[in-house]
């Protein structure tokens, strides 16, 4: 037999049938375009990040308010309430500790922003700052996350008081030593 007189075979192997994919359209980009697509986001992404590090340094300038929270002898030890600091739409929490110290964090946890709360007695071990959405639970001194998810996070923000007379104000934020903010 030659081989123009060889019977053609018209059906297709059987790897095709069970995965009928027609690689057509996987010619249509080059190599050229797809590096194109990377350079288009990845400018994207440059500008992004060189907007939020101008108005990170744009806000850096800007002046913090002196806020009266309360005077000395509205807060009784061991009591804390809610205030806006440094602008009406940010909560923060003054805790007048057992020992008397006032004490005072931005009131959003950094988990999930969900309201933190004061607790005397936390789990018979003191006093402590605890975000109930979660279970985590933050060090009354700095604000660094001891349990659930603000433990691998960031710190509370600590605000600077001043106690003038017979009153507690907020002057700005403290930055202590070995937290990062």
């Amino acid at each position: 037999m030659k081989s123009s007189e060889e019977p053609i075979n018209n059906n297709p192997p059987k790897w095709r049938e069970d995965f009928p994919f027609e690689s057509e359209g996987d010619d249509f980009i080059t190599r050229r375009d797809f590096t194109r697509f990377l350079c288009v986001i990845s400018a994207g992404f440059a500008t992004g990040n060189g907007w939020i590090l101008w108005k990170s340094l744009k806000n850096s300038d800007k002046v913090l308010p002196t806020v009266e929270v309360c005077k000395t002898g509205d807060l009784e030890p061991g009591k804390w309430m809610v205030f806006r600091y440094p602008d009406e739409k940010t909560p923060a929490m003054l805790i007048r500790r057992l020992n008397g110290d006032f004490i005072a964090f931005l009131q959003k946890c950094t988990h999930l922003a969900c309201p933190v709360a004061y607790e005397k007695n936390r789990d018979n071990k003191g006093e402590a700052l605890s975000c109930h959405c979660h279970n985590g639970t933050f060090d009354i001194d700095t604000g660094e996350g001891l349990t659930g998810p603000p433990r691998e996070l960031r710190p509370l923000p600590r605000l600077k008081l001043q106690i003038e007379g017979d009153r507690v104000l907020a002057v700005g934020f403290e930055y202590l030593e070995g937290v990062h903010s």
